[in-house]
């Protein structure tokens, strides 16, 4: 069995996703309209959904079940 490779995030999720949505966006502005830059709006919306279920879920609030 193959060992797996590990490496250690060296920045939190949050920012590696607003990162990768603002990417997505400016090679999407670059875009003609059409199939390329709708997925790549689709792929700048779902990071940005990404993020913030990741603060939800994070967030001192949220009160483990019972």
């Amino acid at each position: 069995m193959r060992e797996r490779r590990r490496f250690k995030q060296t920045t939190f999720l949050k920012d590696r996703l607003t990162t990768f949505a603002r990417k997505a966006r400016a090679k999407a502005a670059k875009l003609a309209p059409g199939i390329a830059r709708d997925g790549a709006l689709l792929k700048a919306r779902r990071a940005d959904t990404t993020s913030h279920l990741n603060e939800w879920i994070n967030s001192p609030g949220l009160q483990p079940p019972r």
